[in-house]
């Protein structure tokens, strides 16, 4: 399975901070521009259109972070929709060169956002519909081109920077986010768990023996074990969980919106696919009031026992039954 190059590194939190921030800035710079236009039925449109903005700006920085991610497209192509819409109300040529000045928050939001078709997708919507507006408003060709080349120069660099960001949380070896990602993304989920009320547990996965592997088969095989447990895991994990690659030979795991029993059951479900690596599993729920340190702490307990009872199992923290665990077959 090829790894996913999303750079995720916009959160929802941040996702909405961003856009109430460019909603605000936008909103508020076309009330300026509103100041010099002549009273009229334009003046009054981009007056409506920019209280809009500042409107949107409210109810993105109070509610957006709650949002699921699919809904930020939404709001990212409404306001190139309210740009182009403002770019065809400007009275003059120059106004309407300055409204379209406000599609960059649309780029930059584009690329920070989303990555590969979508982000370019909503690159292209952002140029095709600014281009077409700035010519109808009677911009010059060769002005409205040149400034779609300083629109593609922005998504660029700002492409490359999120680039960069991305892999300074991910794991070079297996792809997956590292402990600075999983420890940015744990704190996301819990203040959405806290907010929403939702479930949401964490698991500890070790490699057994991985030691042995090392030493018997070579750093290589060892690496080969590690990229095929997170190509493995990546494959079967519902869509919403964050895996990551905690350090070493151990995988960190966040299921948001399964109780500790479900995200029990999965782990079990998944381990049980491995054919020829054991794997000890950890699993704790968050727990309202709770610290992320202390929800780490109870699937690290959660793990221990799971290696006491014998390894190649996975355990619940707290629980009593002493599980029977998802047992697969030892390394060869």
């Amino acid at each position: 399975m090829s790894r996913s190059v999303t750079p995720e590194v916009a959160t929802t939190r941040i996702m909405a901070r961003t856009l109430a921030t460019f909603y605000g800035f936008g909103g508020a710079a076309g009330l300026l521009v509103t100041l010099d236009i002549d009273p009229g039925s334009r003046r009054a449109i981009l007056t409506v259109l920019s209280c809009l903005a500042l409107g949107a700006a409210v109810v993105v920085g109070r509610w957006g972070a709650r949002w699921p991610r699919p809904y930020m497209h939404s709001a990212v192509g409404a306001a190139t929709a309210m740009i182009a819409s403002a770019v065809l109300i400007a009275p003059t040529p120059v106004s309407s060169l300055a409204a379209a000045t406000l599609i960059t928050f649309v780029v930059v939001d584009a690329h920070f956002f989303f990555s590969g078709r979508a982000a370019l997708g909503h690159l292209t919507a952002a140029v095709v519909g600014i281009t077409l507006a700035l010519l109808l408003s009677g911009v010059g060709p060769g002005t409205a081109f040149g400034f779609d080349l300083v629109l593609a120069s922005i998504g660029i660099v700002i492409q490359q920077l999120v680039s960069l960001a991305s892999d300074a949380s991910r794991d070079a070896l297996t792809g997956l986010h590292n402990r600075r990602g999983f420890d940015q993304a744990l704190e996301e989920l819990m203040a959405e768990a806290s907010r929403s009320g939702e479930p949401l547990s964490a698991v500890l996965i070790d490699v057994d023996h991985f030691k042995t592997v090392n030493d018997t088969h070579g750093h290589e095989e060892g690496d080969r074990v590690l990229r095929r447990v997170a190509d493995d895991w990546r494959g079967e994990l519902p869509a919403g969980a964050l895996l990551a690659r905690h350090g070493g030979d151990e995988f960190s795991l966040l299921l948001p919106g399964r109780t500790g029993e479900e995200a029990l059951a999965l782990v079990r479900r998944v381990c049980a696919l491995h054919d020829g690596v054991s794997l000890s599993c950890g699993v704790a729920q968050y727990r309202p009031g709770d610290s992320a340190s202390q929800l780490m702490r109870s699937a690290d307990r959660a793990l221990y026992d799971a290696k006491i009872l014998g390894r190649g199992r996975a355990e619940l923290v707290g629980s009593d039954s002493g599980g029977s665990g998802s047992r697969v077959p030892q390394p060869s």
